[in-house]
């Protein structure tokens, strides 16, 4: 269609026509060597504490992001994010009834939107790791009558905002951003359904549940990408797994095969079959924490070519990553702990990442994880300074 060429959609805008965030993000897919480095941050766990010793203005008086954007020197957006399939948990609708189950003095047991009964302390259920006591599926029955008509793809609710968020969607493409349709990963759904540890007898004992849920997974993935990919051309589909502990994956490779594998690459097939520009490369983004080494070649098989966000601490060195798959987009890498220390520690730590990953392209650097509150303001300016340098 002649009046549809470089819309973003039907085709990528020409360069001159790309938001300066569009065409850098863009130019690290393309692994550039020397390209310069897209600026961002995985996110933040320090706010509190930097407005409480007055670094940043308080929630009230402005976006906190913009303000941390400006203060550091992040680069403006390069891509847009399409809602509708969770992250960390799976998508229900309607999401069960947040309320509290049990009052424990100065903690208490929580019903979550997931279905989960969680301790936390009391009035603060956010900002930090709580301890999970019950998840809504422990068998079949509990599978159907708990979650399995709450993933219903045809809920009229979860299609509301449809053409606003798609027009937004359309606006930002005609920009060159990459659109970006995040999910939550099989592994992860899995977990958030029935917990980490009752997960490794269901896919033992209970294998037909397990693809049963997994079914569900795929049949509301697609039915929403479809609906998104009416309107716009993807860019990536970035899932949220963290199948990884800090030492390896959670599940053996046998059970990523069985559970995992098929339903990923059937998603990921009729997405590529209902792309409005035929020739756009659909990049596959896989987020999950720990030492992920092991799994890298099991979700290249499904076309993975990024990942993050590579925690030090559990032995990622996105260097040696970086050497071993020239092909991959890299981002994290960063460690959080070493932020913490001091300006000597983060000097040595930079020196040692920036100048190997800057020559080989194709790497975002970040915080290995959320920046945590040990993190100063000062340490973490002094690590925007010398990020900067390497803009």
């Amino acid at each position: 269609m002649a009046d549809s060429a470089g819309d973003g959609i039907h085709a990528l805008p020409s360069r001159e026509k790309m938001s300066a965030g569009a065409r850098k993000l863009r130019e690290t897919y393309d692994i550039k060597p020397d390209a310069p480095i897209f600026q961002s941050e995985f996110g933040f766990y320090c706010l509190d504490r930097w407005k409480s010793e007055g670094h940043i203005q308080g929630a009230n008086q402005g976006d906190p992001n913009d303000e941390l954007a400006s203060l550091f020197g992040h680069d403006e957006p390069g891509s847009y994010g399409l809602r509708g399939l969770g992250w960390c948990e799976a998508e229900f609708s309607p999401a069960f009834e947040e309320k509290i189950i049990e009052d424990r003095g100065e903690h208490e047991v929580v019903q979550d939107a997931a279905g989960r009964h969680v301790l936390c302390f009391k009035g603060r259920r956010s900002g930090f790791m709580p301890e999970y006591l019950e998840h809504p599926v422990k068998d079949r029955q509990t599978w159907e009558m708990n979650c399995k008509w709450r993933l219903d793809p045809g809920t009229a609710n979860r299609f509301t905002d449809l053409e606003e968020q798609m027009a937004k969607a359309r606006d930002k493409a005609a920009e060159g951003l990459m659109i970006c349709q995040g999910l939550v990963g099989g592994y992860m759904y899995l977990r958030s359904l029935i917990g980490p540890v009752d997960l490794m007898y269901k896919l033992h004992d209970e294998p037909a549940l397990i693809h049963d849920c997994m079914a569900a997974w795929l049949a509301l993935a697609d039915a929403v990408i479809a609906k998104h990919q009416q309107y716009v051309t993807l860019d990536e589909l970035a899932f949220a797994e963290d199948i990884c502990y800090n030492k390896g994956p959670l599940i053996s490779p046998s059970m990523m095969r069985e559970f995992l594998l098929p339903y990923y690459q059937q998603l990921i097939a009729n997405v590529q079959r209902r792309q409005l520009d035929k020739g756009r490369r659909l990049n596959i983004f896989v987020d999950t924490d720990g030492y992920a080494l092991p799994v890298i070649d099991f979700y290249r098989e499904i076309g993975m070519n990024a990942m993050g966000p590579f925690e030090v601490a559990a032995g990622c060195d996105v260097v040696e990553i970086g050497r071993k798959y020239p092909d991959m987009i890299l981002h994290g890498g960063i460690d959080k702990r070493v932020l913490a220390e001091g300006k000597d520690a983060i000097d040595k730590h930079l020196d040692y990442i920036m100048p190997a990953m800057k020559r080989r392209g194709g790497y975002i650097p970040t915080c290995d994880h959320g920046v945590p509150e040990e993190v100063s303001f000062e340490n973490y300016l002094h690590y925007r300074r010398r990020m900067l340098e390497y803009a």
